[in-house]
């Protein structure tokens, strides 16, 4: 680019407020070089993460730097919309900026997103969250608003971030406290979502020790799966590794209570011959899972994310990864996913600047 085109580039962006002077830099022969620097509160990302359980949101303006963080108590409304419409409007009220300035909204639910048209197609946990939804939160916001499987959100932060930095093929396992597992997988580096957004769900894996669905394709989807007022899956992968099977596998071995998280930390904590059985069991059946997608996929890595994840920590890391070499061909390292807080805010957001920054200074160029 010319020293002319540069110059008038900036001077369309300092038109626009995206870019102002900082400074100045002496250098060689006639006046100093002015310094630019994009115009933080010229645009803002809100990155949400809804679950059953809470909804987590963070604002940052378009340099990445976070302004506000809010949570919300999702018992409040079972309508998708109210919910992300408070969230939203609590955050733009805690940062202090204009609703208007907001150019994206990412919101990561644990369900099947269609990649062919961003609205999500089902979620377990989430009922009331289902075909249209994207309409109606475009709508009420009048914002730019994106749907993501939040397990492909964490990989994105745990790729750009965290344990699976510079690897562009990798496995996220993902534990959560909320009830299931869930899986995204990094290919060339881009998230695979699959025809219609369904890979990654290996709870639905057939895995030996667990019981198998018999009639999900007579009904022909997620829904089929669906136990009347029940959201534990008695059938494939998610049966072993489950929430509620994972208490009780551990009660089993002395440790007992209701937060899945807390129980597994201090079984992992205990160092005790019962902490280090039942950690032996849970990696094993984990390593099943793991085993099956190895020889598919053959990612090289496999990351361990979520609470449930974190609580077992290096240890139930090192066993998983020996389950798996004993009955995997393939290498695979195991690890655990590294990112800070909220790894599904964070690659929310990290997917909702990308948006921005290009909508935002794509115009003006």
């Amino acid at each position: 680019m010319s020293k002319v085109t540069a110059s008038q580039l900036l001077a369309r962006l300092e038109e626009r407020d995206l870019v102002r002077v900082v400074g100045s830099r002496a250098g060689g022969r006639g006046p100093n070089a002015a310094l630019y620097a994009v115009v933080p509160e010229s645009a803002y990302v809100a990155a949400l993460d809804v679950s059953a359980n809470r909804v987590t949101a963070t604002i940052a303006d378009i340099t990445g730097r976070i302004i506000s963080d809010v949570s919300v108590d999702p018992s409040a409304s079972d309508d998708p919309v109210a919910l992300v419409h408070t969230a939203v409007m609590r955050l733009v009220e805690t940062a202090e900026v204009p609703l208007e300035k907001v150019r994206a909204c990412v919101i990561g639910t644990p369900g099947v997103v269609d990649p062919r048209t961003g609205d999500i197609r089902f979620s377990f946990d989430l009922m009331s969250w289902h075909e249209g939804v994207l309409e109606a939160l475009r709508a009420d916001l009048e914002r730019s608003v994106m749907l993501e499987n939040d397990v492909n959100l964490a990989a994105l932060a745990e790729h750009a971030d965290g344990a699976a930095t510079d690897v562009d093929e990798f496995v996220l396992i993902w534990l959560s406290a909320a009830g299931g597992v869930g899986m995204s997988t990094m290919i060339g580096g881009r998230v695979h979502r699959g025809r219609s957004g369904g890979a990654g769900e290996i709870g639905y894996l057939p895995v030996p020790g667990a019981p198998l669905s018999t009639d999900v394709g007579l009904s022909g989807g997620y829904e089929s799966l669906k136990s009347d007022g029940d959201q534990e899956l008695p059938h494939g992968f998610q049966a072993l590794v489950h929430a509620k099977q994972v208490l009780r596998l551990a009660g089993e071995h002395g440790f007992t209570g209701d937060d899945v998280t807390e129980v597994v930390a201090r079984a992992a904590g205990s160092s005790t011959p019962e902490g280090d059985a039942f950690l032996d069991v849970f990696a094993e059946r984990l390593s099943r899972g793991i085993a099956a997608v190895s020889v598919m996929i053959d990612p090289g890595l496999v990351v361990l994310g979520g609470d449930v994840a974190r609580a077992g920590g290096p240890k139930l890391a090192e066993r998983v990864a020996a389950a798996t070499a004993r009955i995997a061909p393939n290498a695979t390292e195991v690890a655990l996913g590294t990112v800070e807080g909220s790894p599904v805010v964070r690659g929310a957001l990290l997917h909702g600047l990308e948006r921005a920054r290009d909508e935002v200074f794509s115009a003006t160029v």
